[in-house]
């Protein structure tokens, strides 16, 4: 009996990118990424030792980024930009788009001290960057400048930066003016964060709550859309793993494995663990 023919069928992604969270421990970048691959959270989380990891399928360029206003490009590159109306020539090339997809490889590195040794490895390879800290602790805010450098010192140039300010759900608003406002723990302001993404060229700033769900897939999708722009403005090397970005490929009959290398099989079920050093892409 013959076998019927080989038909390839095509990944349900057009590119692979390595982001990676930092920050100091305790400011939530492992329950970020938890949020983002499974949609849940969980009060009680094991210190990251060394590296977890996890992965999510986003959209990236329009029709998508279009509809979220991520990354409008008359925007300032420091400011998370708001959604645009849609013009009349978007509608007109919108039927014709045909939506991109991009895996993000997530690399959850531990913010202990003691592991920063191993963590910083983990730097060298990667498109772009979650710097994490926790609004409800000013020191954790104080400690992004030096993640910042510890990052430039170790990757590539270019990388893509977006500051989190996790923990949203503890500051609330409301209460200002009420008598109560020991209740709103918020040690660091919006306006601050902002001020030092213009300082430090980072890109932008979003505020994100773990707990809730609030803005983290924005958080995310910042990084990946800017990565996405680069990638079409042919500022990466697709064939060189220190850029962090791959191509899908199309499988080839007998050989139904995806061409792109990655350092944690996909077969973890979106999350693990590694505690010795790495890097590279994705």
């Amino acid at each position: 009996m013959v076998p019927p023919p080989f038909v390839a069928k095509p990944l349900p992604w057009d590119y692979i990118a390595k982001i990676v969270s930092i920050g100091d421990s305790g400011t939530g970048k492992s329950s970020l990424t938890i949020r983002l691959c499974e949609g849940r959270f969980t009060n009680q989380h094991d210190v990251t030792i060394g590296v977890e990891f996890g992965s999510r399928i986003v959209p990236v360029g329009p029709p998508a980024s279009r509809e979220l206003g991520i990354n409008d490009p008359a925007t300032t590159a420091a400011t998370i930009s708001p959604a645009r109306p849609t013009t009349k020539k978007d509608s007109i090339s919108k039927g014709e788009e045909q939506q991109k997809h991009m895996k993000l490889s997530l690399w959850d590195t531990a913010g202990q001290e003691q592991y920063k040794s191993i963590t910083r490895s983990y730097f060298r390879g990667a498109s772009g960057a979650l710097l994490v800290f926790d609004i409800s602790r000013r020191e954790t805010f104080a400690s992004v400048t030096t993640w910042l450098h510890d990052l430039k010192q170790i990757a590539e140039e270019g990388i893509i930066v977006v500051l989190v300010g996790n923990k949203s759900d503890l500051a609330d608003a409301s209460l200002l003016g009420s008598g109560r406002e020991d209740l709103d723990k918020r040690q660091v302001t919006r306006a601050e964060a902002e001020a030092w993404c213009r300082t430090n060229n980072v890109m932008g700033y979003v505020e994100t709550s773990a707990k809730s769900g609030d803005g983290v897939e924005r958080a995310f999708l910042n990084v990946a859309e800017r990565v996405y722009q680069n990638i079409e403005a042919g500022k990466y090397d697709l064939n060189d793993r220190r850029s962090g970005v791959k191509a899908a490929s199309a499988p080839t009959a007998g050989n139904t494995a995806k061409t792109v290398n990655l350092t944690v099989r996909d077969e973890v079920g979106g999350r693990g663990k590694a505690s010795g050093a790495g890097g590279g892409c994705c």
